[in-house]
C-alpha cells in the first residue's frame, strides 16, 4: 500500500514536472521565467531588502533586517538538506529536460523558493499588520511573486514540483519563526552587541 502511494506521488511530481517544463515554453515566456528566477534568488531578495532599508524609514530598516534575518535562516536550511538528500537535478536525471538555467548543487529542496517564501512573507505580512499602515495590500504581490519564482524553477527545468513545495513549506515556516521571535531577536543582548539599534536609527537620507 505505502510503496503504491510512494508510486503514485513520484509519477505525479514527474507528470507536474514536463507539464511546466516541456508544454508551455515559447520565447516570451522564456524571458520572463529568467527574469523571474533570476530575481528571486538571495542575491535579488537582498537588493530588495536593502532598498527597503535605504528608503523605508526606521519601519522599513527593522523589517528589512527581519527579511534578511530569514532569508539567512531559510538557506542555512537549504543547504542542510540539499547536503543529507543530494537529489540529482532533473536535468542530470530526466530525458527531454528543457535546460534555461544551469545549476551545479542538488536539487531538494527550492532555495529560490525558500528564500522567497520566507522573505516575501516577513515583508508582506509585517506591512500587513502595520498599524494604520498604506502597505497592507504588499503581501499580495509579495506572495504572487514567491509562488511564480516557484513555477520558474521547475520552467527552466532545476527543480521538481515537489522540491519547490518543500522548499514553500520550508521558508513558511523561516518566515512565521522569524515574524514570532524576530522583535526580540532584534532587541537581545546579542543584536545590542552588534549595534542592531544604531542601525535601526541610521538613515542614509539624511547623511
Amino acid at each position: 500500500m505505502f510503496d503504491m502511494l510512494l508510486s503514485e506521488l513520484l509519477n505525479q511530481n514527474l507528470n507536474w514536472f514536463y507539464m511546466i517544463n516541456g508544454s508551455i515554453h515559447n520565447s516570451v515566456l522564456d524571458f520572463i521565467m529568467l527574469f523571474i528566477t533570476d530575481l528571486g534568488g538571495i542575491y535579488g531578495w537582498t537588493v530588495i531588502c536593502i532598498l527597503i532599508f535605504v528608503f523605508g524609514g526606521k519601519f522599513g530598516r527593522k523589517v528589512a533586517l527581519l527579511g534578511l534575518i530569514a532569508l539567512f535562516l531559510s538557506n542555512v536550511l537549504v543547504i542542510f538538506l540539499k547536503y543529507v538528500v543530494a537529489e540529482p537535478r532533473p536535468f542530470l536525471a530526466l530525458p527531454h529536460v528543457d535546460l534555461l538555467s544551469p545549476a551545479s548543487d542538488s536539487s531538494f529542496p527550492s532555495g529560490h523558493t525558500a528564500s522567497s517564501f520566507a522573505t516575501a512573507l516577513v515583508i508582506g505580512l509585517k506591512y500587513y499588520w502595520r498599524p494604520n499602515g498604506y502597505n497592507r495590500w504588499l503581501i499580495y504581490p509579495l506572495l504572487f511573486f514567491a509562488i511564480m519564482v516557484g513555477i520558474s524553477r521547475v520552467y527552466v527545468g532545476v527543480h521538481y514540483p515537489y522540491d519547490v513545495i518543500c522548499g514553500a513549506i520550508l521558508g513558511i515556516i523561516c518566515a512565521l519563526l522569524v515574524l514570532k521571535y524576530g522583535d526580540s531577536m532584534l532587541e537581545s543582548r546579542i543584536a545590542h552587541f552588534f549595534g542592531v539599534k544604531k542601525i535601526l536609527e541610521f538613515d542614509l537620507k539624511k547623511r
